[in-house]
């Protein structure tokens, strides 16, 4: 092999190489966000959505607030799947349901390490129409009263579309 044609496959090898790692890093780069993304699953259509707010757990003064909210559209025929990834089901976490009358918003609280996964119905017979589901992830706070209470620390929000 005559030695300009080393040097050519040389010059090959190190520019695919180059190509293959300029490749790796374009598809593994950070996209700017490492935060917990919610899922929402019905009747064959899905979302998946980041944070509308996001607190330092240790100082609830330093926050990020994307305000991202997903859209799911429903009917009454099939429920809402929710689901959390690990890095908030391993904490206490908040379920909101919202109905169309906001005052008969239903609450519940889970344990740590024990649900990622819920089915919603779309319609309850008492309250109406989900029309929203809030995911929280809890922290306890101290009033100046000395009083312990939870307060969120983070928030992911989908609006249920009706047709």
């Amino acid at each position: 092999m005559s030695r300009w044609l080393r040097w050519l496959l040389v010059v090959l090898v190190v520019l695919a190489s180059a190509g293959a790692g300029v490749g790796a890093w374009a598809l593994t780069r950070d996209t700017g966000s490492d935060l917990p993304e919610i899922s929402a699953y019905s009747h064959g259509k899905a979302v998946r959505v980041g944070p509308y707010v996001y607190c330092n757990v240790v100082n609830l003064n330093d926050c990020q607030n994307p305000q991202n909210q997903g859209q799911l559209s429903v009917t009454e025929r099939y429920p809402v799947q929710l689901s959390v990834p690990t890095s908030i089901g391993r904490a206490p976490w908040r379920l909101l349901r919202v109905y169309e009358d906001e005052r008969n918003s239903t609450t519940t609280i889970y344990r740590p390490n024990t649900e990622l996964a819920v089915t919603i119905p779309t319609v309850d017979p008492q309250r109406g129409r989900l029309t929203g589901v809030v995911v929280q992830l809890l922290t306890l706070v101290q009033d100046q009263n000395g009083e312990l209470s939870d307060a969120p620390h983070a928030e992911w929000s989908v609006r249920l579309a009706w047709p």
